[in-house]
Formats: C-alpha cells, structure tokens, sequence
C-alpha cells in the first residue's frame, strides 16, 4: 500500500474496503481518498455504515453517484454484469483520482475471490486497477483478524456484496426490484437473523438463512411469520431454503474453467 504514492480506495463500506480504506489512511494520510458509489444497489445500510465508519476513523470519504442503471448490459443481469458495474465505477474514479492528484485507484479483491467467479476483476485488470488485499494475498480470515486488531467495527459483519447480487441472472436489474430486495431483507433482519440472503427469482423469492442460525426455524410459528413478513413486500410466494445461505448460490449453475475464476 505504501509503495502506491496516493491512492482513491473504492470503499462499499464492507469488511474488505472498509480495512483497505483505514490501512490507506494509516499509510498515506492525506494523500487517500475513499470514495463510495451512491448507486440504487448499495443498500441504506451499507451507505451508513461507510458513512460511520469514515467519520469515526477521520479518513477522507466522499460519496459519488454512480450510473449502472443506466447501461442496459448492466440491466439486461447476464452473468457478467458485475463487470459492467465495475467499469461503470472506475470509469468513474480513475478521472476523479486524476484531476484530483492521486496516483492510483484501488478496490478491495481478496485471495479468496480469485476461486469464485469475480467477472469485476476483469474490469479491474481493464482499467488498470490495484487490489492490494490480494495481491499482499489476503483471505477473508486474515482481513477480519487484521480489523479486529486494530479496532474495526466491521471485522465480524456478514459479507455484504450489493443488492443486485441477488437476483438471479436473466431478469432485469430495476430500481422497483432493487427496492423490493432491499425491503425483504430488512424484514429478515428484524426476525433477528445475522447472516442470510434474499434471492430474488421473479414473483418468487427465496429465503437463505446461515447454517448456523437455521436452528431457529425449528421455533413454533417464526417460519410462517418471516415468510410472510417477506411476501408482504411484494412476492407472490416465498420460500425458504432448505440448504441454508452459501455465498456464490447464484453462479452454482455456472460453469468456471480453471484459471478463470474472476476474470
């Protein structure tokens, strides 16, 4: 991090960027910058948990509005749209980091997203962007041990990727469906469970919860009342996931060649 001279950090708010922000201004000061995309799939809860987290470590922060909405690659949610929403954001930070004096752009890839499908990181590779994390070759263990040493709130959070990671690829991203998501999921939230995931599959959506909360659902009544509590957003029927939240449910159905994975 050091060797990048100055550096604008693409800051979600998340355990990842929010360690790579603090390490950017610990390292560089004045001369980091973390800015975050102010776009319709950033829920209100992440918005305000980097706007927190900014105002508590005293790193510069600024929000940016982001246009991914506005590009029908993007909207069409092919298996690729996170590329499409990646280089909307760097198209985006790589002039700001320029008129601004700052030498690098930089986004929060770790080791472990390298095995997953991370279409976004071609984007990255596109425009020139680093990854710190993993090119130091960083996991998410050592991410969250790393912020909890040095005070971060956010070192325990669920992995928190944007909203529109939850709709299944084929139907369209739209602020209408952006907003149902980020609605049941709230709903969710309020029964109490931590880690989980609402996918959006058309009138239907389903219900992942963490393995390690399921246990809960054996409790007389909470499965009715929480599939309900999610219906009412709008969902002709919701059901709940026998298998549990696992992260990248919706790329299972795509095929990863070896050496692929992300880019």
């Amino acid at each position: 991090m050091a060797g990048l001279g100055s550096v604008v950090v693409a800051f979600s708010g998340g355990v990842d960027s929010a360690y790579l922000a603090v390490r950017a201004h610990q390292l560089l000061g004045s001369r980091s910058l973390a800015v975050t995309a102010d776009s319709a799939s950033l829920a209100e809860l992440q918005r305000s948990q980097a706007a927190r987290l900014a105002a508590d470590f005293g790193f510069a922060h600024r929000f940016l509005r982001s246009g991914e909405l506005e590009n029908y690659r993007y909207v069409q949610n092919t298996q690729d749209r996170c590329y499409h929403c990646k280089s909307e954001l760097f198209r985006q930070l790589l002039p700001l980091a320029r008129a601004e004096g700052y030498a690098q752009v930089a986004y929060g890839l770790i080791a472990d997203d390298l095995s997953d499908f991370r279409p976004g990181h071609r984007a990255a590779l596109e425009a020139g962007v680093r990854s710190p994390l993993a090119e130091a070759g960083l996991t998410k263990a050592d991410v969250r041990a790393l912020s909890r040493a040095l005070g971060l709130p956010t070192w325990n959070l669920p992995a928190s990727p944007c909203l529109a990671s939850r709709i299944a690829y084929g139907l369209p991203v739209t602020l209408e469906v952006l907003s149902r998501v980020e609605a049941a999921e709230a709903r969710v939230r309020a029964f109490g469970f931590r880690e989980f995931r609402v996918r959006h599959r058309g009138d239907t959506a389903s219900v992942e919860i963490a393995p390690e909360e399921m246990d809960r659902l054996s409790d007389q009544g909470l499965p009715a009342a929480l599939l309900s509590a999610v219906r009412a957003t709008g969902y002709r029927e919701v059901v709940l996931d026998p298998q549990g939240y696992r992260r990248g449910r919706l790329n299972e159905a795509l095929r990863v060649l070896p050496g692929e994975s992300g880019v």
